[in-house]
């Protein structure tokens, strides 16, 4: 199941961010007063009126610079804009129509997407400056006036967004499992996959950023049919000396979104780097299987222990993911290649695993005799009942007596007890607590 995109575009310092956050509920993104805070795509899920869709925060767009991050900024925005099924447009009202909204109209209307246009800072929608109205100039239909820090209007922004997208937006696709290749440029994503495939059906190139968009190659292999999704690399981002260093490219959102395995693929040389970790942070949110490849194992110097020793470390510094299984490969010697292929499938299997109810209570009532519930001021958790309502990824609902008393560390420990009693390896698991009475959705 694919979820829509909508991708928030703007000028610096619109308000793009603070709308992110009122929408995804939580602080996702950092606000700051300061033109071009946000350096990266940051992606979130939401949801309106049942609809769920992926959101991704864009840096500003300064149309006509040549400074060099903002110019980066504008090519993130731009990725964003082509892999999004809708897009945002966030504009200042306190400012007014200005010649840089005129410039990112122009970009925004040679998508051909759908654009949502929204002006930004207006506190009193009853009373709009004359100003206002000169919104309409930019010819892309009725402008929302919004005040994003008070959450005014925001009804109709997302009714707009939901109706924008594509009527079989969320509509289950065949019996194919899809596989992203996901990483930093030249880490060997495209030539793992031409191993994979026996022939060159995608283009190696050793110039970082080859693949500008995801590329999908269908083939069947054990009378099992799947689709591997060759995405752009992760870009490394230039120098930067302010304090807030967020400059990371989430360009694999799309194919995340659309697949049911991702195949995390790190530079054994290199190791375990900043963007790694937010792009497997991604993976990880958004409930895919992953499997972690450390390619380029040949070029590592071996002793007695340094497999194992690569891997707890990789471990240590994924804990957040401990489930996904790592394992080391060269593409340059076919190095057990094609156990990545024979894990990704292994993973995809038990990510649509679904739990007999029966057998779930019963494991969680053993866990809960090993290990006690928390308590806080005399009263104890207690849960009465848990059953799995959804796969892909696992879903598991508690009915429990109070939410507060559900410490995450013993949510931890209550997963990783079904882990280890139903051998979800590969997949995250989600969970929802509710307490007695209260209704589910």
């Amino acid at each position: 199941m694919s979820k829509p995109i909508v991708a928030i575009v703007g000028r610096p310092n619109v308000g793009k961010s603070t709308f992110f956050n009122k929408i995804v509920g939580r602080r996702v993104s950092i606000v700051e007063d300061t033109p071009g805070v946000t350096r990266d795509r940051i992606y979130a899920e939401a949801e309106w009126n049942n609809i769920h869709f992926a959101l991704i925060d864009t840096g500003g767009i300064e149309p006509n610079t040549e400074d060099i991050i903002l110019s980066q900024m504008r090519e993130q925005a731009q990725i964003a804009m082509d892999m999004a099924d809708g897009i945002l447009f966030i504009t200042d009202g306190k400012d007014g129509l200005t010649h840089a909204d005129r410039e990112v109209a122009m970009m925004l209307m040679r998508t051909g997407k759908k654009v949502i246009l929204v002006v930004n800072k207006i506190d009193n929608p009853s009373k709009l400056p004359m100003d206002f109205y000169d919104f309409y100039e930019l010819g892309l239909g009725v402008p929302i006036p919004i005040s994003a820090a008070n959450m005014l209007n925001f009804g109709d922004v997302l009714d707009e967004i939901v109706e924008s997208f594509p009527a079989d937006a969320e509509t289950e696709e065949e019996d194919v499992t899809k596989i992203a290749v996901i990483g930093k440029p030249n880490v060997g994503k495209s030539s793992l996959i031409n191993c994979l495939l026996g022939e060159k059906r995608v283009i190696v190139s050793p110039i970082a950023g080859t693949t500008r968009d995801s590329i999908d190659t269908p083939f069947e292999k054990d009378g099992e049919k799947y689709i591997l999704i060759d995405t752009a690399g992760i870009r490394r981002k230039s120098k930067v000396h302010e304090d807030i260093e967020r400059y990371s490219v989430i360009r694999a959102v799309a194919a995340i979104e659309r697949c049911d395995v991702c195949v995390l693929m790190i530079d054994a040389e290199e190791g375990l780097t900043d963007q790694d970790k937010k792009i497997a942070g991604v993976a990880h949110e958004a409930g895919k299987g992953i499997v972690v490849a450390v390619n380029k194992w040949d070029l590592i110097q071996k002793e007695t222990n340094t497999m194992r020793d690569y891997k707890r470390a990789l471990e240590a510094e994924l804990q957040f993911m401990s489930y996904a299984p790592i394992i080391f490969i060269s593409v340059q010697d076919k190095q057990r290649v094609y156990q990545v292929m024979e894990m990704a499938k292994y993973v995809s299997e038990k990510r649509a695993l679904r739990v007999p109810t029966g057998q779930l209570n019963s494991l969680i009532m053993d866990a809960t005799m090993m290990k006690q519930p928390p308590s806080d001021k005399g009263r104890r958790l207690k849960i009465y009942y848990v059953t799995q309502v959804a796969v892909k990824p696992p879903l598991f609902s508690f009915q429990i007596n109070d939410r507060e008393l559900m410490h995450f560390s013993y949510a931890r420990y209550l997963e990783n007890k079904i882990r280890e009693g139903f051998g979800f390896e590969g997949t995250s698991l989600k969970f929802v607590f509710r307490e007695k009475g209260e209704k589910v959705d």
